[in-house]
């Protein structure tokens, strides 16, 4: 398994089956088996929605499963063919043929208006809770002539009424792949995708599945009947299902073969007769009633009752807690609070141990000459260094990294991924997001390394805006103080919703089609010391080789301005900034500017330009909202930066630093209008 949520291990098949070379895999069953639901756990975040014939319609996306991809189309529910009705005969005529209809369905009034190819590889869902019924529609199905793959959905349940199948003998029975699933859970579904690749590149036909005797006896003048080349040529259907359709006396082949075959119905009929004389009831009866004591052998062979084992129990009451749709929400806030407990105690109890004595420390260090304010610059940039990795960076990381060795953390992504959707991302981002909230840096590194493309572009740029621990501090620690809880809320509530609404504008810029993710949903383990280590350093490696060189470069930069007192010169340059448009004191551009190499920094300058530690008196509540706001939305950190360089490239880390100082502009600036006129109207 790899390390990224939602990435399993896919062996390597060539030539890969992607791009002209994917399949299309449809899931089709009856309603209320589930279909729906593995649709939704691997569709992208923008489906396409597309009708058939009438007013059936379906869903489509492409899927990514390991190297390959598929085209995953969710059809209308389908109950039976015995007999069909409207809306499964369409169906039937597109999972045979597709937008390319033979001539016999040529005169039809409602002809296909949009292109749809054949499904490659079909995905029946049947519900174990109700299998015997299901299984009936397997054996019809069957007769389509089409690679076949059952998701055997809803096993939990059945075990739990006391029901155990075994997937492996009603493999062997119907000749097709048999994988367990619980479709709401995202259990399964991994393998199930994959035996579909594999259904298509080996073309895994089901096995004959054929009446019984005394029926095939009275069928065979009919079946010599239909193995005319001209009404296979017609039809361009296989003869079984033919056969088993004319013989029920289906009204729509029966139809087809009188407008296209006149001549022929009589014998038709004629053959149907005999068949009918030879047996106990009508002929349709006689199939229908046939193939339901198939299938409930079937049923019997594969299927034994018996009491849910002890030793799976806790493994089920995990899931339930993690990946249930309602309660899986449940075991999700729990880690988030896990999360922000780390962060804010935890973390915050390290801080005091290591930087800010180390800080405390060298501010001891006062240097006059130029020589000596590069060296303190220097060991400012250590400081800082050491302050995110050691109390922020490394505790969490590990966390994160120990949640996902034990299973814990792909199953929050299962449980999260609609809410990404509604940002246009996947779950699979979910432990990203997470390490954001301690530190931006490993974050977008890990966003790097569990997604591609625009999920990984858009899902970086995103991070950017999640409240570090460091942003989070100094909101906690400002407007806890100033404004109260009230305003501390309505500052990380600005920051959700604005994490939302980019997530939304960003996805329209990269507006390509985004491909569905299959969450892998491995077994429950316990981390092991060595994998831990070595996936924490592959998180945080990135601070040594990247953002070190930049952070001591720029506090020397920013030192040295200092030291030849470009500080007014600065103050000066930022005034539209801070006085025209924030409306704060002109003495607080510098610490604004600070602020690119570490939040607190920006916090520690306020009270040094201001000259003081009480600074109520000097800034009003609506300019402590608005300082708040911008230090909170306005360019991360150098740190952030150099790793967006490493991960993006120039374009989009330049493109992060121009989104991120638009943003806190344009809402430190509505704040401040909204913050004036309710100071106004109180």
């Amino acid at each position: 398994m790899n390390a990224s949520p939602g990435a399993g291990r896919i062996p390597l098949h060539t030539p890969l089956l992607r791009g002209e070379k994917r399949p299309r895999v449809a899931l089709v069953g009856r309603r209320q088996s589930g279909k729906s639901s593995i649709f939704q756990a691997a569709s992208s975040a923008t489906p396409r929605h597309a009708r058939l014939a009438g007013e059936s319609a379906y869903e489509e996306c492409l899927v990514g499963i390991g190297l390959e991809e598929i085209s995953l189309v969710d059809l209308p529910p389908i109950e039976t063919l015995h007999r069909l009705r409207e809306a499964d005969r369409v169906l039937l005529m597109y999972l045979l043929w597709g937008d390319r209809w033979p001539m016999i369905a040529r005169h039809e009034p409602q002809q296909p208006s949009a292109p749809f190819r054949a499904p490659d590889v079909l995905v029946q869902v049947v519900d174990a809770t109700s299998l015997e019924r299901d299984l009936e529609l397997s054996l019809e199905l069957s007769l389509l002539g089409r690679p076949m793959v059952i998701a055997l959905n809803r096993v939990d349940e059945a075990r739990d009424r006391g029901c155990y199948v075994n997937a492996k003998a009603l493999s062997e029975r119907l000749g097709v792949p048999v994988v367990a699933t619980v479709a709401h859970m995202g259990l399964g579904l991994t393998e199930l995708f994959a035996a579909a690749l594999a259904a298509a590149r080996e073309k895994v036909y089901p096995l004959a599945q054929q009446c019984s005797e005394h029926i095939r006896e009275s069928l065979k003048p009919l079946n010599v009947l239909l193995a005319r080349p001209e009404i296979e040529a017609a039809f361009r259907v296989p003869r079984p299902l033919l056969l088993t359709q004319l013989a029920e006396n289906d009204d729509w082949f029966l139809r087809e073969l009188q407008e296209h075959f006149p001549a022929l119905l009589p014998e038709v009929a004629a053959a149907r007769e005999a068949a009918q004389r030879r047996l106990p009831r009508p002929l349709s009866d006689e199939l229908h009633a046939d193939r339901h004591h198939r299938a409930a052998l079937l049923f019997e062979t594969v299927t034994r009752p018996g009491a849910p084992e002890e030793a799976e129990r806790w493994r089920r009451w995990a899931d339930e807690l993690f990946l249930h749709p309602r309660w899986g929400l449940i075991g999700s806030l729990a880690v988030f609070a896990l999360v922000l407990f780390m962060v804010f105690e935890v973390s915050a109890v390290l801080d005091g141990l290591t930087s800010a004595r180390l800080a405390e420390w060298v501010g001891q260090w006062q240097p006059e000459s130029t020589a000596g304010v590069v060296g303190r610059a220097v060991a400012d940039a250590l400081v800082g260094l050491v302050g995110i990795v050691v109390p922020y960076m490394l505790p969490l990381v590990l966390l994160l990294v120990a949640l996902e060795e034990s299973g814990i953390m792909h199953r929050v992504a299962f449980v999260v991924d609609r809410g990404f959707h509604a940002v246009g991302l996947h779950g699979g981002v979910a432990v990203p997001f997470l390490i954001g909230l301690g530190c931006n840096v490993p974050a977008i590194s890990a966003a790097a390394a569990t997604s591609r493309g625009r999920e990984r572009v858009v899902a970086s740029l995103l991070i950017t805006f999640v409240p570090c621990s460091a942003r989070s501090a100094i909101v906690l620690a400002l407007g806890g103080k100033y404004l109260g809880g009230l305003g501390v809320f309505a500052v990380f509530g600005l920051a959700m919703l604005a994490v939302a609404v980019l997530g939304k504008l960003l996805g329209r810029r990269h507006a390509e089609a985004g491909r569905g993710l299959v969450l892998e949903i491995p077994p429950y383990r316990l981390p092991q010391g060595r994998a831990l280590l070595r996936n924490t350093w592959a998180r945080t490696r990135d601070i040594l080789t990247i953002v070190t060189p930049l952070l001591i470069a720029g506090s020397v930069v920013l030192a040295l301005l200092a030291h030849f007192g470009a500080d007014d010169w600065i103050n000066a340059a930022l005034t539209p900034v801070t006085s025209w448009w924030l409306g704060l004191p002109v003495a607080l551009g510098v610490p604004i500017l600070f602020g690119i190499l570490r939040k607190e920094l920006s916090l520690l300058m306020v009270y040094q330009a201001l000259g003081t530690l009480e600074i109520a008196p000097l800034l009003d509540w609506v300019q402590i909202l608005v300082f708040l706001v911008f230090l909170t939305f306005y360019i991360p950190c150098v740190s952030t930066f150099a790793v967006m360089l490493k991960t993006l490239g120039r374009r989009e880390a330049l493109f992060s630093v121009a989104l991120s100082v638009g943003v806190a502009l344009g809402l430190a600036g509505a704040t401040r209008l909204a913050a004036e006129l309710l100071r106004l109207v109180l």
